[in-house]
């Protein structure tokens, strides 16, 4: 591990820190430490940081509540630049938005799909109510007729995986997917609540193992 002192600070005394969430990986904002900043944020866990508008020391959440709990610092290979790993208790930006970086500059044409993407997709599909939509017709029959289909869903996973057929078992694990996603926006459920649990069960997981490493 290295030393403060090796890290690589502007001539104003200052290292860039891109702050990541731990659960989502989303950058969520990018700020600047200087040693002193980056001392207390060690020491204490949580993020602080130099503000430069300020010209002081800026602890995140010391007024909104919205810490941010430090699980690692790395830096680059130069070493004038920090990525900051975090848990969040609330939102990252002071416009209230989860990340500050929302708004699009450019996208491609080869759009990489992701399940944030899938899920505002399928969250326009309940709102516009697009004609001809199976994912609007799920909506409109209403939480009955979703919980039905992951139930159908959920027995051709099994089906699949008994025939031992991983192709069909993969095709039929998407289509499970996709209705608990439907699901999930029906009830409000959010990729992050999911994402949320699971890491609580990472963590309660680790802890279980330490306890018994120490027995």
């Amino acid at each position: 591990m290295l030393e403060i002192n090796q890290l690589k600070f502007d001539e104003n005394g200052l290292i860039p820190a891109v702050v990541v969430d731990a659960i989502s990986k989303k950058v969520l904002t990018v700020a600047y430490m200087n040693a002193e900043s980056l001392k207390i944020s060690m020491e204490e866990g949580t993020t602080c940081f130099w503000s430069r508008s300020r010209k002081c020391l800026w602890r995140k959440g010391e007024t909104s509540g919205n810490k941010q709990h430090i699980v690692s610092i790395v830096t680059d290979c130069d070493r004038d630049a920090l990525t900051v790993t975090v848990y969040k208790d609330g939102p990252a930006c002071h416009t209230g938005a989860d990340s500050c970086f929302n708004e699009v500059v450019y996208t491609g044409e080869d759009e990489e799909f992701s399940l944030d993407a899938l899920m505002k997709v399928i969250e326009g599909r309940k709102i516009e109510k697009k004609e001809g939509s199976y994912t609007t017709y799920l909506f409109e029959k209403g939480i009955d007729k979703i919980l039905k289909k992951v139930g159908e869903e959920c027995t051709e996973v099994i089906i699949a995986g008994k025939a031992d057929d991983k192709a069909e078992t993969i095709y039929e694990i998407a289509d499970l997917v996709y209705h608990v996603m439907v699901l999930m926006i029906e009830m409000g459920i959010s990729l992050d609540d999911i994402k949320k649990e699971l890491a609580s069960r990472h963590v309660i997981d680790h802890k279980v193992k330490q306890e018994k490493m120490t027995k």
